[in-house]
């Protein structure tokens, strides 16, 4: 994609953002991680593309509001973010791109420190994007940061559903246990879902998922008294260690347009597969 086909325009922002249908509201989904580096955005952006191929009308918001990266992987240049919705500068349909793999996305800009604390604004006006939003599309994605900064866990608390990546590495999965626990225990969440990045062999996510879910039970489910089931981790899929991701990642092209055929891409369009499943 050239650079000019990737700025915003009125005419780009228009194609991009639907018209609201009324009493329809996008279920919304927020995909984290305990640490940084585990794919956590390769997994929101591909996984995005494989629902609109299902004929989902996709929304990818950029949630880590001062580290963004999504307009990074998908080769996008916006002259309008979300930084500019935030200050007023621009209006929230100006800001809302097109993307390959036929989804749309709202843009964080990258390097804000203001965006590294939650504030009452940003508070109000992430709220305000997400339900101006929700009417014109099936499924909305958050993008969050990795941690459980105050900002990540404000804008996990706006979504309906959450999906935790984590990849085989020790101090992955330990900071995924630490990110579980806290969404369990502050959110009341009963219900995450994981997907296993980067695994080494078939079955490698479903030993991971039962060996957390072993943990959360020992520790996390005495901390939730009076709830049935405390907590529990659905596996929704596990994405094998494929050079294909690198290369696509270092062309800046969605995997699922690139190289479809290659295992990590079959890999996420199960994913997409089985979340799309009621």
């Amino acid at each position: 994609m050239n650079v000019e086909s990737a700025m915003s325009t009125p005419e780009t922002a228009a194609a991009a953002a639907p018209p609201p249908h009324a009493g329809h509201r996008a279920r919304t989904l927020a995909v984290t991680s305990g640490k940084g580096g585990v794919g956590k955005t390769f997994v929101s952006a591909n996984l995005a593309a494989a629902l609109a191929r299902r004929g989902e009308r996709v929304l990818v918001l950029d949630a880590d509001l001062g580290l963004a990266n999504l307009d990074v992987v998908l080769n996008l240049f916006p002259k309008i973010t979300l930084h500019d919705v935030f200050t007023g500068k621009a209006k929230l349909e100006d800001a809302i791109l097109p993307a390959p793999g036929g989804f749309s996305v709202l843009l964080a800009g990258s390097g804000l420190v203001e965006y590294s604390r939650l504030t009452a604004e940003i508070r109000e006006q992430l709220l305000k994007i997400i339900e101006t939003v929700a009417p014109r599309y099936d499924r909305i994605l958050l993008d969050t940061g990795a941690g459980i900064s105050d900002v990540v866990l404000y804008a996990v608390s706006l979504a309906d559903d959450v999906l935790v990546v984590a990849t085989p590495e020790p101090t992955s999965l330990t900071d995924a246990y630490a990110t579980i626990k806290v969404l369990a225990t502050q959110q009341q969440r009963t219900k995450i879902s994981l997907v296993v990045n980067q695994v080494n062999r078939a079955g490698e996510g479903r030993v991971i998922r039962g060996q957390l879910q072993q943990v959360v039970d020992k520790f996390v489910a005495p901390q939730l008294a009076g709830t049935d089931p405390s907590l529990k981790l659905e596996l929704l899929g596990e994405v094998p260690i494929d050079p294909s991701v690198r290369e696509a990642v270092q062309k800046r092209q969605l995997l699922l347009e690139s190289l479809p055929g290659c295992e990590a891409a079959k890999a996420i369009v199960a994913i997409a597969a089985r979340l799309a499943t009621p």
